[in-house]
């Protein structure tokens, strides 16, 4: 989503959707009025914290807040509410623990709260196992949170996989509700874009819930366009190693609802400080957009900045001078000193694990991929990477990115390297590769259509062609829809062109091997206010196009991001994996 810049009109004030979700949430607790336990799935655990807290989970009745795991709980309140994801196996435990409570002759009142939505296949289980009289069934469909002043998430990491892999089009009203609550506050967006089938769906379903729910007040249009885009149009972007400060600290210590934990390998002792990274934090701002080659040297000059400002207190002349200087500047050089080590160490660590991890030669062999250079040593990279059993998502996200670049493996490459993942990581991921071929993340090129031919006309016999496409396979297909979008697109652009230290393009999130395909779609439909002009690109990405355009816009953009979930390439195989 964009929203145009007038006179630097801020971008609009996104934490009053984590106050309507704060309401919603309270009108759950209080549907078990007094004293009950909170059974809460791990997965939710940060996810309420950035909506509630402690304090106010106590204000409405909580008593005690359980982690939800399989075995029953035996202790506790004679009120109970489950807050878990609408998964059949979660569903079903569930089930159990109401049973071994009557088994045991225990009574107590259940609520079972589904995020985001309650499904027919969780009611129709709670029926089959026979508790369906002991429990409410009920639902908590959060808005939008707002994880930072200009990005919003659902927190709904499953939603690739069910829409993409298990072709469940539940959450698609869920992600057309959001939207429609966001434009009853700031407005209905007069321009809309969207590229794929799930964006195309979502658009659609807006439209059928603004006409149930019928105009809205008359507000002004604070959101100028709305790009819809699905993550299968450009799975190369979350499958390259992100290279800025914040990218790197989700890569390798992982940011879930904002949160990132921080262990012993920077705290330098035995303990787990938990962190919220927002643009509160002036020096995490400072840093997480800069790529990582430059992030020391500016810790560095805040270092000796933050120094220079202590011991400007010895130079304090007068009690109200040092009155002052105690109310007001020392704690915030306290807090700017503590974030300030922590961002170091945590610097420091993704150094060390960067050499570990031989993360140069994988960034050497993502960059000659992008550019389609260089194949057979990139595949002799990757075979390494697996016998020497490199990490498992390391040597995976490789495969899954030459198979993007290529339009599909050669056959006995695919063969190949497959096999070897499966002799050195485990058998059980065949069902993995089934997956991914499902999605279209790692396939097999298709047999050359010119060797169909000339069998079926008699030109040439069977063994023959058994040659020629053996040999054929060995060779990569030199236009694939990537690089025809790469060109049209411009998306490599020329190593001299990009200044990491002073970033203007987009590129140098990669170190300037390539353009996040997202990025450069979305520059080009503002630019041009549609699609018109773009119809030669359109038509290499999957999935219909789609616009409606009812204002004209100014130039020059405020850009907020919406997204399902927070993904990297490492959660993007995560999620489809089977275990």
């Amino acid at each position: 989503m964009s929203a145009p810049i007038e006179n630097c009109i801020p971008l609009p004030d996104l934490q009053i959707f984590r106050q309507l979700s704060r309401d919603q949430l309270v009108l759950c607790l209080e549907s078990i009025p007094g004293r009950k336990d909170l059974v809460l799935e791990p997965g939710l655990m940060r996810l309420l914290d950035r909506i509630a807290g402690a304090s106010l989970l106590k204000q409405h009745g909580v008593d005690k807040i359980f982690k939800f795991e399989g075995k029953p709980i035996r202790h506790g309140n004679d009120q109970r509410l489950y807050l878990v994801r609408p998964d059949i196996e979660t569903v079903k435990q569930i089930a159990e623990h109401i049973a071994a409570d009557k088994t045991a002759g225990k009574e107590r009142v259940y609520r079972i709260i589904l995020v985001p939505r309650k499904t027919f296949l969780c009611e129709n289980l709670l029926e089959q196992e026979g508790v369906h009289g002991y429990v409410t069934l009920d639902q908590y469909c959060p808005n939008f949170l707002p994880l930072d002043s200009d990005l919003l998430s659902l927190e709904m990491p499953g939603f690739f996989r069910s829409f993409f892999l298990d072709g469940d089009q539940t959450y698609v009203h869920t992600v057309a509700d959001a939207l429609i609550n966001l434009q009853s506050v700031f407005g209905t967006i007069p321009n809309v874009y969207a590229i794929g089938n799930c964006s195309k769906m979502v658009y659609d379903m807006m439209e059928t819930l603004r006409e149930d729910r019928g105009a809205p007040a008359a507000l002004k249009n604070e959101i100028g366009h709305l790009v819809l885009i699905d993550r299968d149009v450009d799975y190369i972007t979350p499958l390259c190693s992100q290279l800025t400060y914040e990218g790197l600290l989700d890569e390798i210590f992982g940011i879930n609802s904002g949160y990132c934990d921080f262990g012993p390998e920077v705290m330098g002792k035995d303990q787990t400080i938990r962190l919220l990274l927002t643009c509160q934090d002036e020096v995490f701002d400072d840093i997480r957009n800069r790529h990582f080659s430059g992030v020391f040297n500016f810790l560095s000059t805040k270092a000796k900045e933050l120094a220079s400002d202590y011991e400007k207190r010895k130079n304090l002349a007068t009690v109200g001078e040092m009155k002052d200087f105690v109310a007001n500047k020392l704690k915030a050089l306290k807090a700017q000193h503590k974030s300030l080590a922590l961002h170091i160490g945590a610097s420091e660590h993704i150094i060390n694990v960067k050499a570990k991890t031989d993360f140069e030669e994988h960034l050497r062999t993502e960059h000659s991929l992008l550019d389609t250079s260089q194949i057979k040593e990139n595949i002799a990279y990757i075979e390494e990477a697996i016998n020497r059993q490199y990490p498992l998502m390391q040597s995976l996200r490789l495969l899954c990115l030459m198979s993007q670049v290529l339009n599909g493996l050669p056959k006995n490459d695919y063969e190949g390297l497959t096999t070897q993942f499966l002799q050195s990581h485990g058998f059980e991921h065949m069902l993995t590769f089934l997956n991914l071929k499902k999605l279209g993340l790692l396939t097999e090129q298709e047999p050359s259509k010119t060797v169909d031919s000339m069998i079926k006309t008699g030109k040439m016999t069977a063994a023959g062609a058994k040659v020629a496409t053996t040999v054929a396979s060995a060779i990569p297909r030199t236009t694939s829809n990537y690089s025809q979008v790469c060109r049209k697109l411009n998306l490599i652009p020329k190593i001299e062109e990009v200044d990491l230290k002073n970033a203007t393009d987009m590129s140098y999130v990669f170190s300037g091997a390539f353009t996040p395909i997202t990025c450069r779609l979305v520059e080009k439909i503002l630019a041009k206010e549609g699609f018109d002009g773009l119809d030669d690109v359109m038509k290499l990405l999957p999935g219909p196009k789609f616009c409606n355009i009812k204002a004209k816009s100014v130039k020059d953009y405020r850009f907020i991001i919406a997204t399902t979930a927070i993904i990297t390439g490492t959660r993007l195989l995560e999620g489809v994996m089977e275990s």
